[in-house]
């Protein structure tokens, strides 16, 4: 069976191309871990949001699973490289609008030997949308 697609990148797209549309800046807040390339320094208790729009973000690409472009930091071009899971939200600077993703659950760690994982309880059925007001 083939792996189902996230959702994520389509979303992330779509607010950017919106916040682009409206005239918006589009700002990515981040997650920063071993496999996310951005300048360290402008990383606060392990997140970094940064501005990606057409002016500041130079070839950018919102892969399926990896976020690339070069940007200026202290007038200093730098290329970063942000994988998609990494990603906690996107909205507009004007208005704060966009959206904010759930925490993606860590890889399990290996139990010792011997020991078994409890399966949590699984609900059943489709997943549901909502209305939210």
């Amino acid at each position: 069976m083939a792996k189902e697609r996230s959702t994520k990148p389509y979303l992330i797209r779509a607010i950017y191309e919106w916040c682009s549309d409206s005239n918006l800046t589009p700002y990515l807040s981040v997650k920063v871990d071993a496999r996310t390339r951005v300048p360290m320094e402008f990383v606060k208790d392990g997140e970094i949001v940064l501005n990606i729009s057409h002016d500041a973000a130079h070839r950018l690409t919102i892969g399926d699973d990896i976020i690339q472009f070069a940007a200026r930091f202290s007038g200093v071009s730098r290329e970063c490289s942000i994988p998609v899971e990494a990603v906690i939200g996107i909205f507009a600077r004007e208005n704060s609008q966009g959206l904010f993703f759930p925490p993606e659950p860590a890889a399990p760690a290996a139990a010792p030997a011997g020991e078994s994982t409890p399966t949590p309880p699984t609900n059943g059925g489709k997943p549901k949308l909502q209305i939210v007001k």
